[in-house]
């Protein structure tokens, strides 16, 4: 497949799990984001919920912004897929194992619901939705992969339909008779104007 495929959602997914896996460190140098409100302080809970799938996105991106392989791709972006449904139920499934407390959200209750939308739910949907689309166009092929194909097809029809010669096995025998070349060499004549 052409890597043209991936160069637009690649990108975005890079972006998106870049901002997924800093934010929680970087957030608070302009009043956004959870508790511990110090800027690069790591918890066990940041480093599951957040960074984590913010690192899986953010090489699913690159993979599939570089990559020509079609397996390849495929399973970048069912990877980027599934670190997107991770940031959305990441932070519903944690209290299943000891993943830490994730904090409470810095800003009043309007701004962290965006808090929460920002960092977690609408990040991992948008993960998801850009992943499907990496999906479609990846699985999808081309018009001109298929006329190439058929043109292979009947390229490869007309040689089996063509006469045997005698490299193939079973094929008649042609042979020629270079005795009677060599007795009566062909005769040239040269016309002088």
């Amino acid at each position: 497949m052409s890597r043209s495929r991936g160069a637009v959602i690649g990108p975005l997914l890079m972006v998106l799990g870049s901002w997924g896996a800093l934010v929680p460190f970087i957030g608070h140098a302009f009043g956004f984001g959870y508790t511990p409100d110090n800027t690069w302080t790591w918890t066990a809970a940041r480093g599951s919920l957040e960074v984590l799938p913010g690192a899986v996105t953010f090489l699913s991106g690159l993979a599939v912004t570089a990559s020509a392989h079609r397996v390849t791709a495929t399973v970048a972006a069912w990877l980027a897929a599934a670190a997107g449904a991770w940031f959305v139920l990441g932070t519903v499934v944690s209290p299943w194992w000891s993943a830490g407390f994730i904090g409470t959200p810095s800003g009043s209750t309007n701004r962290g619901v965006l808090e929460h939308i920002a960092m977690f739910s609408g990040l991992g949907v948008a993960v998801v939705c850009l992943a499907g689309i990496a999906l479609g166009r990846i699985s999808v092929i081309g018009t001109r992969h298929v006329s190439t194909s058929q043109e292979q097809l009947d390229a490869y029809r007309r040689i089996e339909s063509a006469e045997p010669y005698e490299a193939y096995p079973g094929g008649p025998s042609r042979t020629i008779d270079l005795t009677a070349t060599e007795a009566h060499p062909p005769t040239q004549s040269v016309h002088d104007s």
